[in-house]
């Protein structure tokens, strides 16, 4: 089966050397599976080859926060360490919509670390983006109010999905930034109040 060209485009300078999809499992996922649970052994490292998949750290409380997303060509660079150092998984990564992910162990990663060295280069630039942005949750969290945080979330999350509308109940938003419904529900109405956003049932659309 032909790769989405985004996986090519992300490790071009293996493509003449390798066939990722011959090194791994290829696994569908459908709308809010796990992929990958907390706690649980990493004996695989994950690549997302179509859809996009939502990255979550949860707390005693089993409240839910999302950190970031990763999109076709992209890995979850928290499960590659933990993979790479035999460690449990430190998040959950759930399927945000119809998803492909590729499955590659973790002893064939050591491979292609020393064999094809582009590899590392690859594995540097996802570290770099999942680093920028934990940081801008952080920012959230600490400086920002729930109202902002509210706005950015939404915005960032149309942008993955490449809608101006998300089909998500207001528990929903609640669990994923770790706060109350009530909160989640009268910032929204204030939203719409001030032509941000329009309200439907169990839809949110940006303006």
């Amino acid at each position: 089966m032909k790769r989405p060209t985004d996986l090519s485009s992300l490790t071009s300078a293996l493509e003449e050397n390798v066939d990722l999809s011959d090194l791994g499992i290829t696994k569908h996922f459908g709308p809010s599976e796990t992929i990958v649970t907390e706690d649980a052994p990493v004996r695989s490292i994950p690549i997302v080859t179509a859809g996009s998949v939502k990255v979550m750290q949860s707390d005693d409380t089993y409240k839910e926060m999302v950190l970031y997303y990763l999109q076709p060509g992209e890995t979850c660079i928290m499960s590659f360490l933990a993979g790479l150092y035999h460690d449990t998984s430190k998040v959950k990564a759930v399927a945000e919509e119809e998803s492909e992910v590729l499955f590659i162990p973790v002893e064939k990663i050591h491979d292609l670390i020393r064999e094809h060295p582009e590899w590392l280069n690859y594995i540097f630039q996802i570290y770099h983006k999942r680093f920028v942005e934990l940081l801008n949750v952080v920012d959230a969290v600490a400086f920002k109010k729930m109202d902002e945080r509210l706005l950015q979330f939404l915005k960032k999350r149309c942008e993955v999905m490449e809608t101006d509308t998300l089909t998500m109940t207001h528990d929903q938003l609640a669990q994923e930034l770790g706060t109350a419904r009530e909160v989640i529900s009268r910032l929204l109405k204030k939203m719409e109040a001030e032509g941000l956003v329009t309200l439907g049932r169990n839809k949110i659309t940006l303006m």
